[in-house]
C-alpha cells in the first residue's frame, strides 16, 4: 500500500467582517439620542414645576402663624396617614375652589409635627376636623368628621361672607 500524501489544510479565512465605523450609523443614534432628549426636556420640566408648586403649597398650608393675620382662616387638623383625613381635604379643597384664594388662608396643622399637636390641644379636637377662625384669630366654628364638598361650600361662603372674604 502506497502512503498517500495529504496536502495540509489551510487556514480558513473568517467569514465574519471587522466592524467598520460607519459615519452614517454614528449620525443616525445621535440624531436619535438629540429627538429624544428634546422630547423628554419638556415632560421633565412641567414635572419638576408642578413638584415645586406642591411643595410650596404644602409649606404655605402648614404654616399655623398665618392664623389671625387679618384673614379668615380655614384649618384642617390632619393625620397624613389617615384616608379619612386625606378624603375630608379632597373634599375641602374642591369645596374652596370657587373662593378667592387671596381673601382667607387655608391651612393644614398636621398632627405629626409639634405645631399640630398643639393647636388640636388648644381647641380640643381630633385629626378628622375643620376649624373656622376669623381674621383675628378667634376660632368662629368646628366641623368635625369628614364632610362632602357640596355641604362645606355654603358653610365655607357664610363664614367667609360674614367677615368679608367671599370670592
Amino acid at each position: 500500500m502506497k502512503k498517500q500524501s495529504r496536502k495540509p489544510k489551510a487556514k480558513r479565512k473568517s467569514t465574519v467582517a471587522a466592524p467598520v465605523h460607519d459615519k452614517a450609523q454614528s449620525r443616525r443614534a445621535f440624531l436619535r439620542w438629540a429627538r429624544n432628549g428634546a422630547l423628554a426636556l419638556p415632560v421633565v420640566g412641567v414635572g419638576g414645576f408642578l413638584t415645586v408648586q406642591s411643595v410650596q403649597a404644602s409649606i404655605c398650608e402648614a404654616d399655623l402663624t398665618k392664623i389671625g393675620n387679618g384673614k379668615p382662616a380655614i384649618v384642617q387638623i390632619h393625620d397624613p396617614q389617615c384616608t379619612l383625613c386625606q378624603s375630608l381635604m379632597r373634599q375641602t379643597r374642591r369645596a374652596l375652589r370657587p373662593f378667592d384664594g387671596d381673601t382667607f388662608s387655608y391651612l393644614v396643622a398636621n398632627v405629626n409635627t409639634q405645631e399640630g399637636q398643639e393647636l388640636a390641644r388648644t381647641y380640643n379636637v381630633p385629626h378628622v376636623t375643620l376649624l373656622l377662625f376669623d381674621g383675628a384669630g378667634e376660632l368662629v366654628e368646628v366641623l368635625r368628621g369628614t364632610q362632602e364638598s357640596s355641604d362645606l361650600r355654603p358653610v365655607f361662603a357664610a363664614h367667609l361672607d360674614q367677615f368679608g372674604a367671599s370670592s
